[in-house]
């Protein structure tokens, strides 16, 4: 119910936990249990979630170590490592024919499940139950249920003011459950042939300057460099929407019930994964919705996707010059395919198999220079609590070396043209402005406080200096005194990609 195991284990987080306590309780009373009955079963629930928070694994374990979620067993092994709980039943339940291997990734978490399937008394399974089924269902239904909701999850957790009006939680359910069918409708509207046209040159251009970034490197060796580049060779970018859109002819909703709308369109979206299993995996399916902010790098096909609304200001506008557009989407696709050789996407080959391609030596020689990275975070504070760099240097190497590829691209888009100044400032200055700009954000608190302990991005106001800090062009931008802050120089300067 809490956002990682430290909200359970910390006392830095004691006073979240007695709020979620009050909140099971109050939870628990909304749907039928006395008041008193509600408080102590609220007090066994935390107690039972904690036992399980204890066996699991953090944010910073299951952000930084891929390989925790690849842990392939046959069903016999399964049924040993837990006897209370029969996965030969659980897929005969589900309809999907035995496999012969699956992964049961944090397998320490799944053996504890069982015991306490042994040990624990049926009345507080019951609690937690009904606890769990009321409390995802509280968003849509009655009033109450979902004031309470957002008192603990939007106000206390994390800082929220106010409630979002309904049409917009609405509108955000219908984004979450059938994001792709709005987004046929998002892109008649809002992404035009010339929006992509210029995505696809900016995206050649960039993985153009990363190829020579890596064939320039010093600390790889030829032979790693070599399988660096092979993995570069078959990046796939995906730009704007699928090629092929989703079927939603199966999912049935009416007028009659926001909640059973949401659970018709969950059971649809459970059964659609289901039967990819034994299949072939989908090229063409994406794991964002066209209408999404936002980009992603996914290893296990090698592929940079773009969704069409990322392309607009800051990150884009087709009526700026490539200084902006270079500072902000530019930079956001040398982030992308930087995270094919970021400290967790590097242990994926070019065909998104699992595989160590590096050599003993460059794997010392990567490990050093991104150490240099977690410290370099580790120095940033937010109202006195610092930022993870361990947790958040995936982000943070993809930053560098995307920021870094943007630049040598702008560079090369730039040669032979003057360097006219804008409202008086040189391309590289208008460059970096940018890349500022798109990490203009606002944390309450409260929220800060949840993201420091698991988001694996840094907040954004240290992405915004962090990367370019490292930078000697950035320094020659803005004649920054060696040594300063934004300009680092010897063993604090981190140099990767």
């Amino acid at each position: 119910g809490l956002p990682d195991k430290t909200f359970y284990t910390d006392a830095s987080k004691a006073d979240k936990l007695k709020a979620y306590q009050a909140h099971v309780a109050k939870v628990l009373e909304l749907s039928g249990v006395a008041a008193a009955d509600a408080a102590k079963q609220a007090e066994e629930v935390v107690k039972f979630e904690t036992r399980l928070a204890k066996a699991s694994k953090s944010s910073v374990e299951l952000s930084r170590d891929v390989s925790l979620y690849y842990h392939p067993v046959s069903l016999a092994e399964a049924d040993a490592l837990t006897p209370n709980f029969s996965w030969t039943e659980f897929f005969k339940s589900q309809n999907v024919a035995a496999p012969e291997k699956f992964s049961l990734a944090i397998p320490a978490f799944h053996q504890e499940v069982s015991k306490a399937l042994g040990d624990t008394d049926p009345s507080v399974w019951r609690a937690y139950l009904r606890f769990h089924t009321v409390d995802s269902a509280s968003p849509y239904l009655a009033d109450a249920f979902v004031q309470e909701s957002y008192e603990f999850y939007g106000k206390t957790l994390n800082g929220q003011k106010e409630q979002k009006p309904r049409w917009k939680r609405v509108l955000g359910t219908i984004e979450s459950d059938a994001g792709e069918a709005f987004g046929q409708l998002y892109v008649k509207v809002a992404f035009s042939p010339e929006a992509k046209a210029k995505m696809e040159e900016l995206v050649k251009n960039l993985a153009a300057s990363l190829k020579e970034r890596i064939q320039g490197l010093s600390w790889m060796s030829e032979e790693t460099k070599a399988k660096a580049i092979a993995k570069w060779e078959t990046f796939t970018p995906k730009i704007g929407y699928p090629d092929k859109w989703r079927d939603w002819s199966g999912l049935q909703t009416n007028r009659d019930s926001y909640l059973g709308n949401v659970r018709a369109a969950t059971a649809f979206n459970y059964q659609y994964n289901l039967a990819k299993i034994g299949k072939p995996v989908d090229k063409t399916e994406w794991g964002m919705t066209p209408q999404t902010v936002n980009a992603y790098y996914n290893p296990l096909q090698n592929e940079i996707v773009f969704p069409a609304a990322i392309l607009q200001p800051p990150f884009f506008d087709a009526k700026a010059d490539d200084a902006l557009n270079y500072g902000g989407i530019g930079a956001v696709i040398g982030h992308e395919m930087t995270h094919g050789y970021d400290d967790q996407g590097s242990r994926f080959g070019p065909t998104g198999n699992f595989e160590n391609w590096w050599t003993e030596a460059d794997s010392k020689n990567f490990a050093g220079l991104t150490g240099k990275l977690v410290k370099q975070f580790d120095q940033y504070k937010v109202d006195g609590q610092a930022v993870n760099g361990h947790l958040t240097l995936g982000e943070n190497i993809a930053d560098l070396g995307g920021l870094a590829t943007a630049y040598d691209a702008l560079q090369k888009a730039s040669a032979g043209k003057e360097d006219a100044k804008i409202d008086g400032f040189t391309r590289d200055q208008r460059f970096f402005f940018n890349w500022a700009t798109v990490w203009r954000t606002k944390y309450t608190p409260e929220n800060a406080k949840v993201r420091l302990a698991t988001d694996p991005h840094a907040p954004a106001q240290f992405r915004a200096v962090g990367a370019p800090s490292n930078l000697p062009t950035f320094t020659a931008a803005f004649q920054c005194k060696p040594g300063t802050p934004m300009s680092r120089t010897g063993d604090s300067q981190v140099v990767i990609w």
